[in-house]
């Protein structure tokens, strides 16, 4: 059976579940992030400490990846992104090109900023590029603000042992949570 172009029936059939580490070559998507190979090992090695989940959208007659969505519970180093408590930050926030558009990205952060609340969590947060706008919209939309500009430069080493330097200027967005009651937090951020 092939997947065709998600419909909300079909939408109804995603599930979501941690990844684990046989999904590490499923989170390359057929060659496309190859390159982040020992990135990907890194947060899976967050994860099976407890600082990170890494989510995947997924059907299970399928069993193949749809989206993912990885969550830095606690950033070790930088608590105005993950402090472990309040504060959690989203990252890798991916859906498959032929599965764009048709609401899986609002389900997967329905998913996730609800089981944020579930933890306790009251504050997601992510960065979007600058020249991303279609990104920058849909988080927009569903209610990320933008709190603080952020540079964007970062590196990693590729899965054949080469340090590569990203400089992708981007702007950090925030999204208050709201409870079980729907209510917003409210107090002191920090």
């Amino acid at each position: 059976m092939t997947l065709t172009r998600p419909s909300p029936t079909w939408l109804s059939q995603v599930e979501f579940r941690p990844a684990a580490k046989s999904d590490l070559p499923a989170l390359e998507w057929d060659g496309e992030y190859t390159h982040f190979r020992r990135v990907f090992r890194l947060a899976m090695q967050d994860a099976r400490s407890g600082s990170a989940v890494l989510w995947l959208a997924i059907v299970p007659a399928e069993s193949r990846v749809l989206g993912q969505v990885f969550v830095q519970l606690d950033s070790r180093g930088r608590p105005e992104l993950a402090d472990g408590h309040t504060r959690a930050y989203l990252y890798a926030i991916r859906v498959k090109s032929r599965f764009r558009n048709a609401g899986l990205g609002s389900l997967m952060m329905d998913f996730v900023e609800t089981d944020l609340v579930q933890r306790g969590y009251r504050y997601a947060l992510l960065n979007v590029a600058r020249d991303n706008p279609a990104a920058y919209r849909f988080y927009t939309r569903r209610g990320y603000q933008i709190i603080a500009p952020e540079p964007g430069q970062w590196s990693y080493i590729d899965h054949r042992g080469v340090r590569h330097h990203v400089d992708e200027p981007a702007w950090r967005m925030e999204k208050a949570l709201s409870g079980p009651d729907g209510a917003a937090p409210t107090g002191p951020r920090f």
